[in-house]
Order: structure tokens, then sequence, then C-alpha cells
């Protein structure tokens, strides 16, 4: 089975569909981790636990297939009528990560 972003790109899933796949994968057995079973890299799923608005960056990273945090920055030089509610949350999040040096 592919996982949840691989499943967005292919057009098979949406991105409110994300719940029904956490609720699968707590339903099933083994040892797979959240963040791998929704196809996300762990910064990608603790940006997305910290501002779920996140969510269509992580995907375009995956289709462009860059950095989410290429993706974040770029979104932060729009001219403010141009962005739309943009993942403040996300963004400072993974600039203070970055700052700690966390984020590699």
């Amino acid at each position: 089975m592919s996982n949840f972003i691989e499943q967005c790109l292919a057009g098979l899933a949406l991105q409110d569909d994300i719940d029904d796949f956490v609720d699968s994968w707590h339903e099933q057995e083994g040892d797979d981790s959240l963040h791998h079973f929704l196809g996300m890299t762990k910064r990608e799923y603790s940006l997305w636990v910290a501002d779920p608005d996140v969510l269509p960056y992580i995907i375009n990273a995956h289709h462009f297939g860059k950095d989410v945090s290429v993706l974040l920055e770029e979104a932060d030089t729009l001219p403010l009528a141009a962005r739309s509610d943009g993942p403040d949350k996300a963004l400072k999040l993974m600039r203070w990560l970055k700052s700690e040096g966390m984020w590699n």
C-alpha cells in the first residue's frame, strides 16, 4: 500500500483524508512509525503536528523534490496580499530548530 503523501500526489487521496490515515495507522499491527506511514520525514511530521496548515507545503515539497523548508521560506517572501493563511507557526518552529542546530 502506498502512503498518504504518495496517494495525494497520485490524486487518490485528499489532504482532508489525513485523519483517516492516522486512524488506519492506529488500527494496524506493526512497528511502522506514523511519520513513515504518512510518507513524511520526522521533520515534516514535527512541523505538521505543530501547525497542520503546513500540510500543503509538505505535499508540494514531495511533488517538487524540495525540502519543505525551501517552500516555507519562499512563501514567507511573498507579499502579504499574495499569501494565504500561511504556516506561521511551522515557519517559526523551523527557524528556531535551524538556529539551535537541530535542522540539518
